[in-house]
């Protein structure tokens, strides 16, 4: 295919040649072919001429991203990406070549997309897990909590620095002071740093199970990612109404599978000792002590205790 500049210079109207000539006047004259010339002064004007399409694309792309406009409004032809322009010399002289190179609102957009691809959430509101997180404010916005929050951020911190830890943590506290916005943060945290996760709300989650009893594959599937995650988080444990199948053959799979090989969470406005009670008691069979304290062995051997306290957010328009 001939280029740009060849089809011009075969333009025999003088009309359209002076039209040319001033174009290529005005192009020679730009800032950046001028620095480009002043770089490589082997370049010469006739191969600049026909690398014109070339040089266009490089001066308008640069142009446009002096002006940003954000990446889903990017003018660019290939967007989220600009041109860079660069000379190499394979054996034939100089030679200018072009490449598309993703600019850093789209590096950051890629990166982003890779975070959210390694959590899954079931019945979680998107918001906590898509927002961004400011930890200067997560800290300060409720004195009571300070404590809480430090221990979340030493474990975020410790898991970066020697990896995936053997116990996870059990966030206790009253309805509204940041549970799970805190276990939130920590998976997305831990996400950018290559861990999978999964959080579940467990009341909504333990009534779709129901359904799953139906769809054996389904039910196969959802829980073999709980075991297989890096991080799994259980959201309002506790709050949910619980049938012995669940209790016993669903959560005790799940958690006798990964205990001593990778950290569970919780959050809840139990106490490890009244869970155990609740653990304890099915609508079907009643109170079931041993089969309670059957679970309870593989949830409180393997967590931290956080007490997290502060006053309920929620309603409040960031709920922190």
């Amino acid at each position: 295919m001939e280029s740009l500049g060849e089809l011009i210079t075969q333009l025999q109207s003088p009309q359209l040649r002076r039209r040319t000539e001033e174009l290529t006047a005005r192009l020679m004259n730009e800032p950046l072919v001028r620095e480009l010339r002043e770089r490589h002064p082997e370049l010469q004007k006739e191969q600049l001429i026909r690398d014109m399409a070339k040089l266009y694309h490089y001066i308008n792309d640069s142009r446009h991203c002096m002006n940003c406009p954000g990446l889903e409004q990017c003018p660019n032809d290939f967007q989220g990406h600009y041109t860079k322009i660069t000379v190499e010399d394979h054996g034939l002289g100089p030679q200018v070549v072009d490449r598309q190179i993703p600019c850093q609102k789209q590096l950051q957009f890629e990166h982003e997309s890779s975070v959210k691809k390694r959590i899954h959430s079931f019945y979680i509101d998107e918001r906590a897990l898509q927002q961004g997180y400011d930890e200067v404010e997560i800290l300060s916005k409720d004195g009571a909590r300070v404590p809480a929050v430090s221990q979340v951020f030493r474990y975020i911190n410790e898991t970066k620095a020697s990896g995936l830890q053997p116990r996870g943590l059990y966030l206790e506290g009253h309805f509204g002071t940041g549970k799970t916005f805190l276990m939130c943060y920590l998976l997305h945290e831990l996400a950018k740093e290559g861990y999978s996760g999964v959080i579940v709300y467990m009341p909504e989650f333990v009534e779709d199970l129901k359904s799953m009893l139906q769809d054996s594959q389904k039910l196969k599937d959802t829980t073999e990612m709980m075991k297989q995650a890096d991080l799994l988080i259980f959201d309002d444990i506790g709050a949910e109404n619980l049938s012995p199948w669940v209790r016993d053959h669903v959560m005790g799979s799940i958690l006798n599978y990964r205990m001593n090989r990778k950290p569970t969470f919780y959050t809840s406005n139990y106490s490890l000792d009244a869970l155990e009670k609740h653990l304890s008691f099915t609508s079907k069979d009643g109170e079931e002590a041993h089969k309670g304290q059957r679970l309870m062995d593989r949830i409180a051997p393997f967590v931290e205790v956080v007490s997290v306290n502060g006053t309920n957010k929620r309603g409040k328009r960031q709920q922190l």
